[in-house]
């Protein structure tokens, strides 16, 4: 769940003093941590993928696994760890972090609440906008200006029928079939 801490675990309880430890991320993969027990060194590499895992990936020194704290959504992905020492073993693993649901609510939450005020200020806005223009309808005095309009009416031509009168009418009979006899 985002924001907890994941262990990656490389099954094994105790690195020897030729051990290589290689972890990376994504695909193509990138490198985001090592240790070198033969050297001496452990490193993260923080500033890798636009600093995505900046100040949160820790390493166990005694047997390599991967410690992700503060998980984030885009954390989730694939990881491999390879093992170099006496033999080469490599581990694979397939993270998804989600969010909660009271953090799904939290953020539902906020979008309704600035929805909301949007729309009472663009309601606000409109009133305004409204009152704006009643208050110029009225003259110094207070008084509404009212302007009446005439009805003017026009007079056409009254147009022709277009049917035409018949001296004979041939009435024919209709005859519906049934769709189960033909």
């Amino acid at each position: 769940m985002e924001g907890e801490s994941v262990t990656l675990q490389t099954n094994v309880t105790e690195l020897q003093t030729r051990d290589l430890i290689t972890w990376t991320f994504g695909y193509p993969e990138t490198s985001i941590a090592q240790i070198n027990k033969e050297e001496g060194n452990v490193s993260t590499y923080d500033g890798v993928l636009d600093g995505r895992f900046r100040d949160r990936l820790k390493l166990d020194n005694q047997t390599g696994s991967l410690i992700i704290t503060d998980t984030r959504t885009t954390d989730s992905g694939n990881y491999t760890v390879i093992i170099k020492g006496t033999k080469s073993t490599t581990y694979r693993f397939n993270l998804t972090v989600y969010v909660s649901a009271s953090q799904k609510i939290l953020i539902s939450a906020a979008a309704a609440g600035f929805l909301l005020i949007v729309a009472a200020v663009g309601i606000y806005w409109i009133y305004r906008r409204h009152r704006k223009t009643d208050q110029e309808e009225t003259d110094q005095t207070g008084n509404e200006e009212i302007t009446y309009a005439e009805a003017t009416f026009f007079k056409q031509k009254a147009q022709k029928l277009g049917a035409k009168k018949e001296d004979e009418v041939v009435y024919a009979d209709v005859v519906t079939r049934n769709g189960s006899n033909p």
